[in-house]
């Protein structure tokens, strides 16, 4: 398993600060991204390092913006992303631009994502794996 020094957290509010404990306990880095409208949000002041992200977007598409977090991952020096839940999180395509700038993400696999993320493929993979069915 790899060591990580620095995690950017990809979420907001509660789900981040949570994240951020956990990471704190294990000795690791936090870097938070917010958006405009939550600039004064508690996840910002409780990580190590913070920066906006989605300047002119909503906040809900700044959170949804996989070119900021990246660009904010970078310029950071985070070596690992944490999605949090929803957002970002189940979103395969965001695990393959992770991979692609050499930031690790912590969750499953890209192609696990596709595969259990539609219900018939997902059984079929239950199915080959042995699993019983209805």
């Amino acid at each position: 398993m790899a060591e990580f020094k620095k995690i950017l957290i990809a979420n907001r509010g509660e789900i981040a600060i949570r994240v951020m404990r956990a990471a704190n306990e294990l000795g690791k880095r936090t870097v938070a991204v917010y958006a405009e409208e939550d600039k004064l949000s508690l996840h910002r002041f409780k990580a190590d390092e913070a920066y906006q992200i989605g300047a002119g977007m909503g906040p809900v598409a700044a959170y949804l913006s996989i070119e900021e977090v990246i660009r904010v991952a970078k310029a950071s020096g985070a070596d690992a992303i944490h999605p949090g839940y929803g957002l970002l999180s189940e979103n395969p395509d965001f695990v393959d631009a992770c991979e692609a700038a050499g930031v690790t993400f912590i969750g499953p696999r890209a192609a696990t994502m596709r595969a259990l993320g539609d219900k018939a493929s997902a059984r079929q993979v239950a199915i080959e794996a042995g699993v019983p069915v209805v």
